[in-house]
């Protein structure tokens, strides 16, 4: 028998310990919140996407009566990005969530749905991604790209 291990590190910083590229990308996270169309679960998720080239690309999530047919945050800004901009990779993804009593203590992850729409991007763009968490009580910091949040992901290699 051989026995493997995967050990995945992170980073909680307080708002004063992000660098100014990482505090804008999660205010526009945050601002992408006021987007969100959440009449049933009233919880609001923005999505702020860093392209390569610099460009923020945002979404937040659109529910719908007929739950299965509603969408996260993390999709509508991948789908948004990869419609608009094919050939830049996603290089950051910041994810913001707020209730009625405002945005979350801790911070969220992407739902699996997500997590494997993440791998695909990152595959297509060849670049991993950094995903920056906001909570209000301090914001999680992934680095080494989706493989730290989906392991043993079901990609194109996984066909052949």
């Amino acid at each position: 028998m051989k026995r493997l291990s995967k050990t995945i590190d992170w980073s909680i910083l307080s708002d004063d310990e992000l660098s100014s590229n990482d505090r804008k990308l999660v205010e526009a996270a945050k601002n992408a919140t006021s987007g969100s169309w959440s009449p049933y679960s009233g919880f609001k998720v923005g999505a702020a996407l860093l392209l390569e080239d610099g460009t923020v690309v945002t979404g937040s999530n659109q529910e719908n009566a007929a739950y299965p047919s509603g969408l996260c945050a993390e999709r509508t800004a991948l789908f948004a990005a990869g419609h608009a901009h094919p050939d830049k990779a996603v290089t950051a993804l910041a994810i913001a969530a707020r209730n009625d009593n405002g945005f979350t203590a801790q911070p969220i992850t992407p739902c699996g749905a997500c997590r494997q729409v993440l791998a695909e991007t990152e595959q297509r763009g060849g670049k991993p991604i950094r995903y920056i968490l906001y909570g209000t009580q301090g914001t999680m910091v992934i680095e080494g790209g989706t493989d730290a949040i989906l392991p043993f992901c079901f990609g194109a290699d996984s066909m052949k």
